[in-house]
């Protein structure tokens, strides 16, 4: 399988495409930076990320494409929901139907989650976070009202811990906590999963 991966140089992203090539698959990363790059890829593709022209030659052979896109800033911010719109219009300009993209539980209260996280700590993420959360949820909007074949991987609070076993279940949340080389691993788990298609993710432990 090849892989177009956005996000490449987070932590997320990092993992994935390390992970792809351990398994065998071709990996494109799409960066900005090259030199922020620290793990090999089977090609590397500088663009900017929310420019579908610039982009589409990178998405342009690949069976799936991966968005870790994301941002640690508290300000405002279109990171996660402009960079989607620019791999769904190339996505539709080059074919590609497979689309997995990383969101954030925190932004999302549903049945998954136990009283302490609906009561007090959603809330207060959603204060501390609001910016990267409304990102967030534009961003899955978007995915939903595409007719691609999705998933949203949806984790709790990111670590940066080894490898633990960990849990997923199909649209609601999961656990409060999971390592970035978990969330990786079970994006590269649903990429050839047809029950994950349009549906949401939940992972953590």
């Amino acid at each position: 399988m090849q892989i177009t991966v956005f996000g490449a140089t987070g932590g997320v992203g990092t993992h994935v495409v390390r992970q792809a090539l351990d398994a065998g698959h071709a990996v494109v990363a799409v960066v900005r930076e090259p030199a922020r790059l620290t793990v090999p890829a089977t090609r590397v593709h500088t663009a900017d990320a929310m420019d579908p022209e610039a982009i589409a030659p990178a998405v342009d052979g690949s069976d799936a494409v991966v968005s870790a896109l994301g941002t640690r800033r508290r300000e405002p911010t279109s990171v996660c929901s402009a960079g989607v719109r620019a791999q769904l219009t190339a996505m539709a300009a080059t074919g590609v139907r497979r689309l997995v993209v990383v969101s954030a539980s925190g932004a999302y209260v549903d049945a998954g989650d136990n009283p302490l996280n609906r009561l007090v700590v959603k809330p207060l993420l959603g204060r501390v976070f609001r910016h990267s959360f409304a990102d967030t949820r534009a961003m899955d909007e978007q995915v939903r009202a595409s007719d691609t074949d999705w998933t949203i991987v949806r984790p709790p609070r990111l670590t940066d811990g080894p490898h633990r076993p960990y849990r997923t279940a199909l649209d609601r949340n999961v656990g409060m906590t999971i390592a970035r080389t978990d969330v990786a691993a079970a994006i590269l788990a649903a990429l050839p999963d047809e029950a994950t298609y349009r549906h949401t993710l939940g992972v953590g432990r």
